[in-house]
């Protein structure tokens, strides 16, 4: 910031000074921001999951596990059985649902197929009560 100190014209009245001094304008904007942000709650973004409570006991039987592979073309399998399509893997998820424990299900998608169909498999699997899920084989994801 300057400072007017005479006037150039050489008159005893001095010249009116057109700037206005901003600092203090900028030091209470400052201060606003900080109390602003002192007083804005923390908006935590968490998703809820229901976790089985550790036990260091090992279960007494294995668990029985199916797998959904799904081909890069949009082709689903089940233990390697080719499907028709996702009616028939809505019947054995139902199946895996309708146990009074369920099944493990594994889903395993090839590299290349589009995430819709994976979506699909995954939205049927929690829309008929499918606990016990999960996807295999992410390392073939990392770049």
């Amino acid at each position: 910031m300057g400072m007017n100190v005479g006037s150039s014209s050489g008159g005893d009245e001095p010249e009116v000074m057109l700037d206005v001094n901003t600092t203090p304008l900028i030091d209470v904007m400052l201060v606003l921001l900080v109390m602003l942000i002192i007083t804005i709650p923390i908006q935590l973004h968490s998703v809820n999951l229901d976790m089985p409570p550790p036990s260091n006991n090992k279960p007494l039987v294995d668990p029985v596990v199916h797998e959904v592979f799904i081909d890069f073309d949009g082709t689903l399998s089940w233990d390697g059985v080719a499907l028709a399509g996702l009616p028939d893997i809505e019947a054995k998820l139902q199946e895996v649902a309708n146990e009074p424990d369920q099944s493990e299900v594994h889903i395993k998608p090839n590299k290349l197929v589009d995430y819709g169909s994976v979506a699909a498999v995954m939205a049927a699997a929690q829309r008929l009560g499918v606990k016990k899920m999960g996807m295999v084989g992410n390392e073939q994801f990392v770049k």
